[in-house]
């Protein structure tokens, strides 16, 4: 993983053929005309295995959704597989935090899970048996395939998760970015999760999932984005998780122990009352 400093030309490439990099230049990213994240230079490598770590309001949300083109960028440029972002948004696959999703909408477990394939399907052909094929083989994979036709809003917390990860499977996709996956859900699913991550970070999907669990991004990622509105490094964990790196990020939501412990405190914005 290395920042990237010259911007890439816009070349004619067969996706299906390229790596699946992620290339982002100068981008600047934000809402309603306050930026979330300023000139952020970034090369990940096809099939790393990446958490993007920072605190909460940090810009990791802002950063995924500008990767699948959720967020238009306000400069710089985000290229995939060699190619300008948008010309292949099937090939990424995008898990929300949960909070995001509104569950009370309609819908069946195995109609969420088929969303999946719109995107090499498009809005008029209908699914053929291969899609129904892997539709089934995902909720499998996921442990869910019994609760195919039970509404969506009718599941714990965990079961939606794992919905969401059946979902991207069926997607079959070259990128997976997950946005605090690990956040409210049970043992099971977390570690259905994570067996998840290493199962297609050995197929040579690149992976990003967002995270504030310093332990965990240590421990299981190979590669670390730290993010506060800016880029503070970028490498692996050792390289990243150094206490200047880290007190640059988390500001006063962090204590340095004497015996080099590091204490992060995620209940509070750095601007809170309880700082003051």
């Amino acid at each position: 993983m290395k920042r990237v400093t010259a911007r890439r030309k816009n070349q004619n490439l067969n996706p299906e053929k390229e790596p699946a990099r992620l290339d982002i230049i100068n981008a600047s990213m934000g809402y309603r005309g306050q930026l979330v994240i300023e000139n952020l230079s970034l090369q990940i490598a096809h099939g790393a295995l990446v958490a993007v770590v920072g605190p909460n309001g940090a810009g990791k949300s802002t950063l995924f959704k500008a990767l699948v083109g959720l967020l238009p960028l306000k400069s710089g440029s985000i290229f995939i597989h060699g190619q300008p972002l948008g010309n292949h948004m099937d090939c990424v696959a995008y898990i929300p935090q949960r909070e995001e999703v509104d569950w009370r909408f309609p819908v069946t477990v195995r109609d969420v899970v088929q969303m999946g394939r719109f995107g090499r399907l498009g809005w008029v052909r209908r699914p053929s048996l291969k899609d129904h094929q892997i539709v089934l083989r995902s909720l499998e994979q996921m442990g869910i395939a019994h609760l195919a036709e039970s509404s969506i809003n009718d599941l714990s917390g965990g079961q939606q998760q794992r919905v969401f990860l059946a979902r991207a499977l069926a997607q079959e996709p070259h990128i997976l970015l997950m946005d605090e996956p690990f956040t409210g859900v049970d043992a099971l699913t977390q570690e259905i999760t994570l067996a998840l991550i290493d199962e297609l970070h050995r197929q040579q999907v690149t992976v990003l999932v967002s995270t504030h669990d310093l332990n965990m991004a240590a421990q299981r990622f190979s590669q670390v984005v730290l993010l506060n509105h800016r880029l503070i490094a970028a490498g692996s964990p050792q390289e990243v998780f150094t206490q200047e790196n880290i007190r640059q990020a988390f500001s006063g939501q962090v204590l340095l122990m004497e015996n080099g412990a590091v204490v992060v405190d995620q209940c509070c914005p750095p601007d809170s009352p309880i700082y003051k």
